[in-house]
């Protein structure tokens, strides 16, 4: 049987040509699947590798950054604007009244609303049970003093996440136990520290290197490593004062610190805030710097440590029913933005006494202890 070629079958030419531009139909498809593929991919590994880097960036902070917000529909313009006004978390923005959200230059109150919604998403902010208030109490940190009597006194010392105000009159012992402090806070957990570095604002030029230095020998740290672990800032007047605490949230966003200390809070509000005449705009500014310290207490649990000074009442007449007419100076709005208030005196020698002036849950009692070269220890016996 012979078998005749219909006119309408292919080539064998034609069957290659067939194949060969079928062949390349089906790579030019896949590759064109593969360039709709790659955007989508690129943006997963953008927004891994941006979820990499807020994790890395949390590491040296138990807040939550503001950056995290780019993951939220917030755009990268209206961050840098947050953080250049001080926002460096989201608990700043929670904690913070929405009129001062308003305030920043370029921010709209739509884009205010759209903030606060994220923000609100993120934290929790609203009532909780005293179980769980309880359960974060047990995990606080307390930052040894140097003696164990005054560390018995404090419930195990100085306490995270709060502001303790020492007050009392010049040589009792407030500056040296701050420095003891800037070094004891870089300690580790087991020692009684807080494993964080320590922030240093100065106002009155009372900070001494040197006195780092043995106490750093005491506790067998390496005296360049504890030095470089103190960030110091000298303040020189008010506002300068109140500006730093801008730096320290940004730099307390970037690493771990524990301890922030402000030597003395009051000292530039007595010279830049002069009379009764200034007397109520004195007490405002003095408010919001309060409060600055407090918000940076609770976004990033550090140990807020304030020194105050003395107020000597010349009235002849308020003597004859109290045997000491001193009294600590920024009156009302002082003690009621300070959560524990330890009153020092001058003891015998290097003794000194420090007293529970006012603790929520410390009661009234006082203990010794002593100043000595490497730094605040036990009192002397004799």
């Amino acid at each position: 049987m012979t078998h005749t070629r219909n006119s309408k079958q292919s080539s064998p030419e034609q069957l290659v040509q067939s194949d060969t531009s079928e062949h390349d139909a089906f790579f030019e498809d896949d590759d064109e699947e593969q360039q709709k593929q790659q955007p989508k991919q690129k943006k997963k590994d953008q927004r891994h590798e941006q979820q990499v880097e807020d994790e890395e960036d949390e590491e040296g902070c138990s807040a939550v950054l503001v950056s995290t917000l780019k993951n939220h529909n917030i755009q990268e313009t209206d961050i840098k604007k947050l953080q250049s006004a001080g926002f460096y978390t989201v608990d700043a923005i929670a904690y913070s009244p929405k009129k001062a959200l308003l305030a920043i230059k370029g921010l709209s109150e739509a884009k205010v609303e759209k903030i606060m919604k994220e923000v609100n998403g993120i934290i929790n902010i609203g009532f909780t049970t005293a179980l769980d208030v309880q359960q974060r109490r047990n995990e606080l940190i307390y930052i040894t003093t140097g003696s164990r009597d005054l560390d018995t006194l404090l419930g195990g010392g100085i306490e995270t996440g709060s502001i303790t105000e020492l007050f009392g009159e010049f040589r009792c012992g407030k500056t040296q136990l701050c420095h003891t402090l800037a070094v004891s806070c870089q300690l580790s957990m087991e020692q009684g520290g807080g494993e964080g570095k320590c922030l240093y604002i100065d106002t009155e030029g009372t900070f001494r290197s040197n006195r780092i230095l043995s106490i750093a020998a005491r506790f067998g740290l390496d005296a360049e490593t504890c030095l470089d672990n103190i960030a110091y800032a000298r303040a020189y007047n008010t506002d300068h004062q109140t500006s730093l605490l801008v730096q320290a949230a940004a730099m307390m966003s970037e690493t771990r610190f524990a301890l922030l200390i402000v030597d003395s809070i009051i000292s530039l509000y007595r010279t830049d805030y002069l009379g009764r005449g200034e007397l109520s705009a004195r007490q405002m500014h003095l408010a919001r710097f309060l409060r600055s310290l407090q918000r940076l207490a609770d976004e990033f649990g550090v140990a807020v440590v304030v020194t105050n000074q003395m107020l000597s009442n010349v009235d002849g007449s308020a003597s004859m029913f109290t045997s000491d007419a001193k009294k600590p100076t920024g009156g009302n709005i002082m003690a009621h933005s300070c959560c524990t208030r330890l009153q020092f005196k001058k003891g015998r020698g290097e003794n000194r006494i420090c007293k529970v002036y006012d603790s929520p849950s410390l009661p009234e009692s006082e203990c010794t202890f002593a100043i000595a070269e490497e730094g605040i220890r036990d009192a002397n016996d004799d």
